[in-house]
């Protein structure tokens, strides 16, 4: 069942439209994320869903009861919407206890008490109730806040950049956490972010902001593999483009070999195109004729991610297991080992470019 329905929702400030007609529904206890660079509208648009904002266009739907629409705006205590905020919000005068216990005030003490200890124990801080937020750290002042954001069993949990503050290791860990603990309580929630590896750990479904429009409303694995147009797959993962000629309805050539696809490529023959190669789609290979030069490395502990420079100057990005360490300018051997053909028809600066295949 839809907890969770924006239709063809629009919103500007004066003349600037920053919300363009946003249609997307959440499945009750599902996870999803806008995701999208600063300025690409996700933050108005969870504020609308939180009715923190109006809508000039379109309806705003909590377990199918209009919150908003154009001329009405059902105020934010009165959506049973728990908010997450980057900087945590917490209140500094009180005790942990006294944060969480903070939106439970019509409750019996001991009721109240109880909820508490229940969530503490649920977000990995039991025992922590008596100390202030300044004596916890980055990520168990997360903690709290999520605990705070849950005490009242809210219908929806909203997240808006919740993670932000974080080192990398701990945001990534947190992510996981909180997924658990979201998952756990069977909570429908929405996380806004412009870090697709939260995203990827945390949401269900995601929609790719840019422009003010969600570009692609899919699950992670589809953003990767089969993103939706050439904005998609240049924000989300890693990449780089080659030229490439359609010669044949499942055949496209690039400058390193040719790659078919299990679906037809839809364009006409010949078609000049761009084709995405993702790192794990460029294998290392020492027995491989086909050669690369190494201009640029990134250890990452399990793996190196090598920027390598092909004949024609174009340069392409191989992950590797890291106990192949090449030294800069040297060669080495790559091959091709690409399951899913991403394709985009060349096109004139400015305009859109779509895929020209269904990629598998």
């Amino acid at each position: 069942m839809a907890h969770l329905e924006l239709t063809d929702i629009r919103q500007r400030y004066g003349e600037h439209v920053v919300v363009d007609g946003v249609s997307f529904t959440v499945e009750t206890g599902g996870i999803a994320c806008l995701l999208g660079p600063s300025g690409c509208g996700k933050t108005t648009l969870l504020r609308c869903v939180a009715g923190f904002e109006p809508v000039v266009a379109g309806e705003i739907r909590l377990d199918g009861r209009a919150v908003s629409r154009p001329g009405f705006t059902l105020a934010p205590e009165k959506r049973r919407i728990g908010m997450v905020f980057q900087d945590y919000a917490l209140f500094p005068h009180l005790s942990v206890a006294g944060n969480v216990a903070f939106g439970l005030g019509a409750l019996p003490e001991s009721e109240r008490a109880a909820r508490v200890a229940e969530l503490l124990a649920t977000v990995g801080l039991a025992g922590q109730g008596g100390k202030y937020p300044h004596e916890l750290s980055g990520g168990q002042q997360q903690r709290v806040a999520l605990a705070r954001a849950l005490a009242p069993k809210p219908e929806l949990i909203l997240l808006d950049e919740p993670f932000s503050n974080l080192d990398v290791d701990l945001r990534e860990r947190l992510s996981h956490e909180v997924r658990g603990i979201l998952k756990g309580a069977g909570m429908t929630a929405i996380l806004v972010t412009h870090d697709q590896h939260e995203a990827f750990a945390m949401a269900d479904e995601i929609g790719v902001m840019d422009g003010g429009r969600i570009q692609q409303w899919d699950t992670p694995y589809n953003l990767y593999h089969r993103p939706a147009n050439r904005a998609v797959a240049d924000f989300v993962g890693q990449g780089a483009f080659l030229p490439g000629t359609v010669i044949g309805r499942h055949e496209v050539e690039i400058e390193i070999g040719r790659l078919r696809s299990l679906q037809p490529l839809e364009c006409g023959e010949p078609c000049r195109v761009d084709v995405l190669l993702r790192p794990d789609d460029v294998v290392h290979d020492d027995r491989s004729p086909l050669q690369a030069e190494v201009v640029h490395k990134a250890f990452r502990g399990a793996d190196i991610l090598y920027t390598l420079r092909l004949g024609s100057g174009a340069r392409i990005l191989s992950l590797v297991p890291s106990h192949h360490d090449h030294a800069l300018g040297g060669s080495i051997g790559i091959r091709l080992d690409v399951d899913h053909v991403v394709a985009f028809r060349a096109v004139a600066d400015g305009e859109r470019a779509r895929p020209i295949a269904l990629v598998q």
